[in-house]
């Protein structure tokens, strides 16, 4: 089975590790927190932020990027970056990809995309913009590869409360 890993390296903001927790609940995505992060886990924000799903979640926590690697030897990985010469939706991903985004103030480091230029992608946007926010980036980034994979075991269909689609459509 096809599977998306979130590599989160040492974010900041515990609002948005809740805010992608979510979407890897959502999407079936793992989440992998590369440390050192600056939050705690128990942080109030992070869990209002990911509200009930972290129940839902497959996520692994690591001291730092060193550990990361070591334990994933064999990963596709693919960084997620500003700095990036290729759009994100330019390339192929393949199964059991990791999908790494850095710190909100920094992103990954440069001496990690230096050595890997092909497997870096960048999400379009305007010249004079810093950045997209960093959940809005993981979320582009896991849905370009679930469209890709044609939405493997997603719900595609909603449903409404007081109506049937059949009495509209």
């Amino acid at each position: 089975m096809a599977k998306i890993n979130i590599v989160m390296v040492e974010p900041e903001i515990p609002q948005n590790t809740g805010n992608v927790a979510r979407t890897c609940a959502a999407t079936g995505a793992s989440l992998h927190l590369v440390g050192p992060m600056g939050f705690t886990i128990d942080d109030k924000k992070l869990k209002r932020a990911g509200l009930d799903y972290w129940d839902f979640l497959d996520i692994t926590y690591y001291n730092n990027i060193d550990e990361f690697f070591a334990k994933n030897p064999d990963g596709e990985f693919v960084y997620f970056t500003t700095k990036a010469q290729q759009n994100h939706s330019d390339r192929k991903y393949s199964d059991n990809c990791y999908l790494m985004f850095g710190k909100e103030t920094k992103g990954l480091p440069e001496e990690l995309l230096i050595k890997n230029p092909e497997r870096c992608a960048r999400i379009p946007m305007a010249t004079d913009i810093r950045s997209l926010n960093l959940s809005n980036s993981v979320a582009i980034g896991v849905y370009e590869v679930l469209r890709q994979w044609g939405y493997p075991e997603l719900e595609g269909a909603g449903n409404l409360h007081n109506y049937k689609w059949e009495e509209v459509l």
